[in-house]
């Protein structure tokens, strides 16, 4: 079946049919009808063929557009990022933190982004959001309409004859240490009249009052007087790190905002 009449097919039945077949061989999903632009998805055979898209038009010859749900992983530059972790309208989302890859996407107003990490000069996001992918047409014609044959059962194993010694199960792993994350809790003062100088003047608590960690803010440069925070719930990107000498742990604080 030619792409032509498969698309004279979806355009009668509204792309139904199109729509509910499988694709037949792994399939890359682009930004951009353009072989060179950046792959946002790869599709592998057997998965259903992604819903035609009619947001960006008709798409040029040779090309289909399809609309791809969220969320995707990328790469905004920090300096597109507000003191409250925010990211500006209109920042460009790359696929790697390097400067010489091409944006897969746009981050515009009412978008929704959750910041996974740091990596140097740039911040890795989870983008909650749908974007228009394209497919080339010779990959949209490769589709079936025939159900997937489902794997063999395994066979069942044969029961030992013996005593066997149980392996120990695996353990998850350990978290990289300087690793940024997100912490939250409400910001409080350590310093009182009646107590002695803490290591560090802030912390954050939790519901009942208990400290979750010594906040160290020296990398932070706030426009606001911190002491606006004080008593409110906030999330810290940060990351986490014993105090010496003490079994009390710090956040080295990397941002800031109320939750």
């Amino acid at each position: 079946m030619t792409i032509k009449l498969i698309l004279a097919a979806a355009a009668l039945t509204g792309g139904a049919a199109l729509n509910a077949a499988t694709l037949s061989v792994a399939t890359a999903v682009q930004s951009k009808p353009d072989a060179s632009s950046p792959v946002i998805a790869v599709l592998p055979a057997g998965a259903d063929m992604p819903t035609l898209s009619d947001k960006a038009g008709a798409a040029p010859p040779g090309w289909v557009a399809v609309d791809m749900a969220g969320p995707f992983q990328g790469y905004v530059r920090n300096k597109d990022l507000t003191k409250q972790l925010d990211i500006l309208p209109g920042s460009s989302i790359y696929l790697s933190p390097k400067e010489d890859t091409v944006p897969f996407a746009t981050y515009e107003k009412g978008d929704k982004a959750d910041i996974t990490g740091l990596h140097g000069k740039w911040t890795q996001i989870n983008l909650q959001k749908s974007l228009v992918g394209y497919i080339q047409a010779d990959a949209a014609a490769s589709v079936s309409t025939a159900p997937v044959a489902a794997a063999p059962a395994p066979a069942p194993a044969p029961e030992p004859s013996g005593p066997t010694s149980v392996a120990p199960a695996p353990q998850p792993p350990t978290d990289d240490a300087g690793l940024s994350k997100l912490f939250e809790g409400t910001l409080t003062g350590t310093r009182t009249l009646l107590m002695p100088k803490k290591p560090f003047d802030w912390q954050i608590v939790d519901a009942d009052g208990k400290r979750v960690a010594y906040l160290d803010l020296s990398k932070l440069l706030l426009t606001d007087q911190i002491e606006n925070y004080t008593g409110h719930a906030v999330v810290v990107l940060g990351y986490l790190e014993s105090v010496k000498n003490s079994s009390d742990l710090v956040i080295h604080a990397e941002g800031l905002r109320l939750k």
